[in-house]
């Protein structure tokens, strides 16, 4: 099973525009050996969509922002 790893300042500090393509590719093609591994690059480039627009604006089709109505 795979580990959930926190995702803190200095992991998305570290991040450049390509290990977020390389995050954006493998998020894309969507061939992970479990669903895990799959949330964890999803949080994170929720993480960095959130915290680094700057490096996310290409790939933000890959995560879901679309409002929702909570009632």
């Amino acid at each position: 099973m795979s580990e959930t790893v926190a995702i803190s300042e200095s992991i998305l500090a570290a991040h450049t525009e390509d290990s977020v393509a390389a995050l954006a590719q493998r998020l894309d093609a969507d061939d992970y050996a479990n669903p895990f591994d799959s949330l964890n690059d999803w949080h994170l480039m929720r993480a960095l969509a959130i915290h680094r627009p700057d490096l996310v604006r290409p790939y933000v089709h890959l995560v879901d922002q679309e409002p929702f109505d909570e009632e």
